[in-house]
């Protein structure tokens, strides 16, 4: 089941890529709206449950939520692993983009796995945060590409490619986390705690603030709102 999560999360990506493929002005006017969105999901997510959840397994979890940041900025900053939402950008190479969003999507399935490995709940929560947050990915790295003249059929490719890391993620995490301490649950929690915080706060809100719609603003309250809808749901 969880490998099925995965795939509908990692189609995200597919479906943006798509979106911009299909309708390129539309998602540059609207792409702040899903930005945002997710950004209230991720934090929504990090603080009311993979914070909490993490704590009943382990007492050092804010630990690990700053490990989980550290590592995320690391990997943001040192080894490119992210592209930027800018369609001038010089610093990301079609190569440094594949290699980059391909860690990116293993460590999305990972965070997937590691949900599932707490409960169902949070699994499932976990994987609309990601959801959410390749949407508007596939769309920026789409549009880049777009914009640097790449064929649409190597920016389908490119595409799918990094979309399939997403469950070969989920996979690894299954094997490295089947029968794992409850302990070293918390632990992970908190790391994943760390890096939807750092995603959120670093990548996501800043791009929020190149739209003067206000609406843009109020949907990461939108954001709190789904995913605490969610848990009523999915808890009962």
């Amino acid at each position: 089941m969880e490998i099925v999560y995965s795939l509908i999360a990692a189609s995200a990506a597919m479906v943006g890529a798509l979106i911009i493929l299909t309708f390129h002005k539309w998602s540059e006017r609207n792409s702040f709206l899903i930005i945002n969105f997710a950004a209230g999901i991720m934090l929504t997510l990090a603080f009311a449950h993979l914070i909490p959840e993490g704590f009943e397994l382990n007492s050092n979890t804010m630990f690990y939520v700053l490990i989980g940041f550290l590592f995320m900025f690391f990997l943001q900053f040192i080894v490119l692993f992210h592209p930027c939402h800018d369609h001038e950008c010089h610093t990301h190479t079609h190569v440094a983009s594949i290699v980059g969003l391909s860690l990116h999507s293993i460590i999305d399935g990972l965070m997937i796995a590691v949900g599932f490995e707490a409960n169902a709940e949070l699994g499932i929560l976990t994987t609309l945060a990601i959801l959410l947050h390749k949407l508007p990915d596939g769309i920026t790295i789409s549009g880049i590409l777009l914009h640097k003249g790449t064929s649409k059929r190597k920016i389908f490719l490119f595409s799918l490619l990094t979309a399939l890391f997403t469950p070969l993620g989920t996979i690894l995490g299954l094997c490295l986390f089947k029968g794992m301490s409850l302990h070293m649950v918390g632990a992970f929690l908190g790391i994943t705690a760390g890096s939807f915080i750092f995603l959120s706060a670093s990548d996501l809100i800043p791009e929020t603030h190149k739209s003067k719609d206000k609406i843009t603003s109020l949907m990461l309250f939108a954001g709190v709102f789904v995913v605490l809808a969610a848990e009523r749901i999915i808890g009962h």
